[in-house]
Formats: C-alpha cells, sequence, structure tokens
C-alpha cells in the first residue's frame, strides 16, 4: 500500500526522473537518506519499473509513426503467446497493448517513412498467419502524459 509519501516520490519521479536524490528529497519533505531508500523500495517492489528518456523522434530517424490494430484468427494462450513475443520483440514496435475488444492487440510503431511501415506491415505481420486482420492508422502528434497515482492502489476502487 502506498502512502502519501510513495505518491509524491512516485509523481515527481514521473515528472522529472533525472532530479537528484538531494532535490527529490527537498520535494517530499524527507531527509535524502530516507528519500533513497524509499525509492529503492519501490524499485524492488515494481511499483517505479525504470526510468526512461523522452527522445525526440526526427532526431533518431523515426518519420513516421502508426497505431496498427490487429485481430487474431486464434485466441489460444500458446498461439497468442508467440504472436505476441514476436511482435515485441521488433525494433518498430514501441509500445503493444493486447486489449479486449474488437480489436486483440493495438502497436504503435516507429519507423523511417511510408516504406518501411509498408514493408512492416506486408512482410512483417503479413508473415504471421494467427493475424486475421490489420488495420492502420497514421499518427499526427501524440502527448504522453504522466499516469495518475492514486492514495487506494488495494481495491481498485475510486
Amino acid at each position: 500500500m502506498l502512502d502519501r509519501i510513495d505518491i509524491a516520490l512516485v509523481s515527481a519521479l514521473q515528472k522529472d526522473a533525472r532530479q537528484s536524490n538531494k532535490e527529490l528529497a527537498h520535494s517530499v519533505d524527507l531527509a535524502p537518506s530516507t528519500t533513497h531508500g524509499r525509492v529503492a523500495r519501490l524499485v524492488n517492489d515494481n511499483v517505479i519499473q525504470g526510468f526512461h528518456a523522452r527522445v525526440d523522434p526526427e532526431s533518431v530517424g523515426i518519420g513516421l509513426q502508426a497505431m496498427v490494430f490487429l485481430r487474431m484468427s486464434s485466441h489460444g494462450v500458446e498461439v497468442l503467446g508467440k504472436t505476441w513475443a514476436t511482435l515485441i520483440g521488433r525494433e518498430e514496435v514501441a509500445n503493444a497493448w493486447y486489449v479486449g475488444g474488437e480489436d486483440d492487440v493495438v502497436l504503435q510503431v516507429a519507423v523511417r517513412n511510408t516504406r518501411h511501415l509498408q514493408d512492416f506491415l506486408t512482410h512483417v505481420l503479413g508473415g504471421i498467419k494467427t493475424i486475421a486482420r490489420v488495420r492502420t492508422e497514421i499518427v499526427f502528434d501524440h502527448h504522453r502524459a504522466e499516469l495518475p497515482v492514486y492514495a487506494d492502489t488495494g481495491t481498485g476502487e475510486t
């Protein structure tokens, strides 16, 4: 169960994971040693699952992003597991979601250009026989927000 200080730490780190431990401690009004211990516990408990850099896509050669919606032909655990492993192992796949609803999998794909996207759709996804349907939407812009941190993490109720 997260207390108010844990929530403040997680929120602060989502906003700026590069801040020093001293700055972080000051923002939550704790001693640096206590703050360090709490962050270590949050990492150990898998509450904080990593620290990441936001990168400008164009600076690293990504000229196009797309959302790719997949409907599977089969929903067996083994088939889905193998397909999922293949998809998330591709460098073009920036994010992947296994979802319920009309589609089964949603991919955020980051590629160099339209030709690269076409090759990915045709040669990679087209070669996976368990995929029954592919629908693609081009991303013009996006916003990445921090996740909200709720005080009640035990019941799932708000």
